[in-house]
């Protein structure tokens, strides 16, 4: 049945539950109706019959003597100025009675009423009534027997059938309305589906237009404010989003095409004048053993590059979701390590550390090499026997400060871009992405990275991360 469900459109599903609540409505409205249809018209009888009963047991010899008559507890009608006989309801019809002396012979009656065994009870004084359903020429009725003023007992028997009829009548309309209703609901109900999927069917049009046509540029057409609309403008922000990301890619592509190509360029021209040389032994005089040698360092340095671009490239375009799930880490032993690892590459700086414990939610992997980023480009830049200073205070700030000659004012705002290189960079090694990577690392993170000048010479990297408490 699950499984049927979920295969169904949700245009036929909404149609099943609209019908399904109507039709749940209907039956119940008419369950209801026939319940209080038949309760009334059982009381009605019941009530009838008790004051029937009563009546002639009240007055026994009127009865006997024919100079009674039933109650009259329905409405009355005659001349409009009341003058006149009144005219009761025929209360005779239906109605049967029969009066039985104290030797159990019947002395007056109606019609000719079965003596059972709780009349027999009643004459005798074993009960004070009693009530049962006898079969007079085909027909059921209700009987009651009551003692009568004098001795003997009184039994009154009403005809069950009309009402019966009457009910029967009733559940037959009741389910021919039913049905009716239940058939107009699933019209209703799949009508109200189609007008009320419109809006989604559009949406989803639209949606497709976008996968086949890979237009990312075009939104999906919004109407209203109901909850179709703030569905679209969710699938216009998120392909806003996926056509940012696909921009941002297409940028790296770009860009690091343009920084793969020079030294691979070189590596190539490199590589083809030593295989001349191999090949054409008469030209060795013009490559002299020192020549050859720088060539080969030039090449190994370019390599180097070429590798170290290579890991920056992939580490730059890696997602939020890698292999190393987040995790709470100790920021100062991240510090410490990456101090540690710097200072090996950089023997002739000091590194003066103060670190406070720090707890942090994030990646440790992603934080040492964002930290190793930062003291790398301190130590490139800081002058031979310089200092650089690292603080991690308590609030998850870290800041590193290097005494060299610092960054301009003009290319403060572009340091954190991806292969951007101020122009005193161009000269060194370097491939521009190492910022990039501390800034996305940061931003993965929760934090902010800033760069600020240092007093009186130097530059002052600031991160902050959001601390565990």
């Amino acid at each position: 049945m699950i499984a049927w469900w979920h295969r169904r459109t949700l245009r036929d599903r909404l149609s099943l539950l609209v019908s399904g609540a109507v039709a749940v409505a209907v039956l119940v409205v008419a369950a209801v109706a026939f319940a209080a249809v038949f309760e009334i018209q059982h009381r009605q009888l019941q009530s009838q019959l008790t004051t029937d009963a009563q009546a002639i047991a009240a007055q026994p010899d009127q009865w006997r003597a024919g100079t009674a008559q039933l109650p009259d507890t329905g409405p009355k009608f005659g001349p409009p100025d009341g003058k006149g006989p009144p005219w009761h309801r025929p209360r005779d019809l239906g109605t049967r009675w029969q009066i039985i002396g104290a030797d159990g012979a019947a002395v007056s009656d109606s019609a000719s009423l079965p003596i059972t065994a709780g009349v027999k009870q009643v004459l005798a004084g074993r009960r004070s009534s009693a009530q049962e359903t006898v079969m007079l020429d085909g027909d059921r009725y209700q009987m009651l027997t009551l003692p009568a003023t004098g001795g003997g007992v009184v039994q009154v028997a009403i005809n069950q059938d009309p009402a019966g009829r009457t009910l029967g009548q009733l559940g037959l309309l009741l389910a021919a309305g039913s049905a009716l209703g239940i058939a107009g609901a699933a019209l209703l109900g799949r009508a109200v589906a189609r007008a009320g999927l419109v809006p989604v069917s559009r949406l989803a049009e639209a949606v497709e237009d976008v996968a086949v046509t890979m237009d990312l540029t075009r939104p999906v057409p919004v109407h209203g404010v109901d909850e179709i609309a703030r569905l679209g403008r969710s699938v216009n922000t998120m392909l806003g989003a996926i056509d940012a990301s696909r921009r941002a890619q297409r940028t790296l592509v770009e860009d690091a095409s343009h920084e793969l190509r020079t030294p691979l360029t070189s590596i190539r021209t490199n590589i083809e004048l030593l295989l001349a040389v191999e090949r054409r032994p008469e030209l060795a005089h013009r490559l002299p053993p020192e020549e050859r040698a720088r060539l080969l360092a030039d090449l190994e340095a370019q390599v180097g590059e070429l590798a170290t671009l290579t890991t920056e490239l992939v580490e730059l375009a890696r997602e939020e979701t890698t292999r190393e799930e987040p995790e709470p880490v100790d920021l100062a032993d991240i510090v410490a390590a990456a101090v540690e690892r710097v200072r090996i590459r950089a023997p002739g700086l000091t590194f003066a550390v103060e670190l406070a414990p720090v707890t942090v939610h994030g990646r440790p992997g992603e934080l040492e090499r964002m930290v190793v980023n930062v003291l790398d480009n301190a130590a490139k830049w800081s002058p031979a026997g310089g200092t650089v200073d690292v603080v991690l205070e308590s609030g998850g700030r870290l800041t590193v400060r290097d005494r060299g000659p610092g960054i301009d004012e003009a290319d403060r705002p572009f340091v954190f871009d991806r292969f951007y290189r101020a122009v005193a960079a161009r000269g060194m090694p370097g491939s521009g992405l190492g910022l990039a990577i501390v800034a996305q690392t940061a931003a993965h993170h929760g934090g902010t990275v800033s760069v600020a000048p240092n007093d009186p010479q130097g530059t002052v990297m600031t991160i902050r991360l959001p601390v565990l408490s």
